[in-house]
């Protein structure tokens, strides 16, 4: 298998990343170029989706695919309630059952939701866990999920709030402040550099990537 890079275009294969423990596969979907990412526990086989944005057969296939899938989809976590990233969670969650989760504050602006989620929550996905992390701006109920590998570093799934070369986007200067507190506080004064962070559009990068640019970010206020 071909070492995982992160760059992914809607049609094209998943690209499948493993861990010790948890099996990453990202994908892309629709016109939007929105990043799906499948989740599975690699004892119990079960799997969380994170955003069903679009393409409901794609992400189903992805789910049985004996490459990186096969076992049950337990959860599909949103990370936001913009439409482009929910726009297969009906199908998906009809399609197999899985539990719907998004934190409270967007909760109401989504198709379904089963749990509604708030900082500090865990997700788990078999035996593996994943911190809930509420990032205020992009929209009031964003977040982001932090999985700890055992054996190697931190993951960030960090929908539309943290991409490279900056943060999501806001509306008004207030909402940015507030997310810039956020990212900064609760990512980056919290992660190491080697945190590597999986964004809701584009490539991968890391925290250490991304930490120089910090005071641009909060000069332009974009």
């Amino acid at each position: 298998m071909n070492a995982y890079t992160g760059v992914v275009e809607p049609g094209q294969r998943a690209d499948v990343r493993q861990l010790q423990d948890l099996t990453i596969a990202k994908f892309a979907v629709s016109a939007m170029k929105n990043n799906c990412y499948l989740l599975r526990c690699r004892k119990t086989k079960e799997q969380l989706l994170i955003d069903a944005a679009d393409e409901s057969d794609r992400i189903l296939t992805e789910v049985t695919n004996p490459n990186h899938g096969g076992g049950p989809l337990k959860t599909v976590v949103t990370t936001h309630r913009h439409w482009d990233h929910v726009r297969a969670l009906q199908t998906v969650v009809d399609a197999t059952g899985a539990a719907s989760m998004a934190h409270r504050e967007d909760a109401g602006h989504i198709p379904v939701v089963t749990k509604r989620l708030d900082e500090g929550d865990i997700v788990t996905v078999g035996h593996c866990r994943l911190s809930v992390i509420h990032l205020v701006g992009h929209t009031p109920g964003s977040i982001a999920l932090r999985y700890d590998d055992p054996a190697g570093h931190s993951h960030l799934f960090t929908g539309d709030s943290l991409f490279p070369g900056g943060l999501g986007k806001t509306t008004n200067p207030r909402d940015f402040q507030t997310l810039f507190r956020d990212v900064t506080t609760k990512l980056f004064d919290a992660a190491d550099d080697d945190t590597w962070v999986y964004p809701g559009h584009g490539n991968d990068t890391t925290l250490g990537a991304e930490r120089p640019q910090l005071p641009l970010w909060k000069k332009r206020g974009w």
